[in-house]
């Protein structure tokens, strides 16, 4: 069984998944790839992982680095659960290009190079936006591309964690909220 809750976040609503014992899901509602596995069937429920979940949001957006740990299920593929190892480790107030981490799988596996465009599909599909921290992840060359909440929450994300945003070219976009 699957169970949800909500957290009304300064970004938006945010919509959270758990399967009872860790966190499944965390997408702004209407994202893209939103509850991509949630199944049909689930019950909105408060559990313990919930509790977490919006204690470790609220630190972090109060502008904070959140020292709470959560316990996460991340449901993929072992790349897709690799990518996401690999952009747990990326730290608070840094960036990532998808180049950097296709290198750094290929050398793990011994492998001549890997691509930053499957990478850039595994990143795209994180279950567990924010606290699995797509948003550090960037183009080469400063881009911001490629955030399925949206660019300008990305944005908004990465200055929360006090970026240096001149190095970026941040695409326009409309912006909500």
């Amino acid at each position: 069984m699957q169970y949800t809750s909500h957290y009304e976040s300064p970004l938006g609503p945010i919509l959270l998944a758990s399967d009872g014992e860790a966190l499944t899901g965390l997408w702004f509602e209407g994202q893209r790839y939103f509850a991509l596995h949630l199944d049909s069937k689930h019950e909105d429920r408060e559990l313990p992982v919930f509790d977490l979940a919006r204690a470790w949001l609220d630190e972090y957006f109060s502008g904070n680095e959140p020292s709470i740990s959560i316990p996460l299920h991340v449901y993929g593929s072992p790349f897709h659960k690799e990518v996401a190892s690999i952009m747990l480790a990326i730290p608070y107030g840094k960036t990532m290009t998808y180049g950097e981490i296709a290198s750094l799988i290929a050398e793990r596996h011994g492998m001549e190079r890997m691509s930053a465009r499957a990478v850039g599909g595994a990143v795209g599909r994180n279950e567990i936006s924010i606290i699995i921290p797509c948003h550090r992840v960037v183009g080469s060359g400063g881009s911001l591309t490629g955030y399925g909440g949206g660019i300008w929450r990305k944005v908004r994300l990465l200055e929360g964690e006090g970026v240096d945003m001149s190095k970026f070219h941040i695409p326009s976009q409309g912006t909500a909220l």
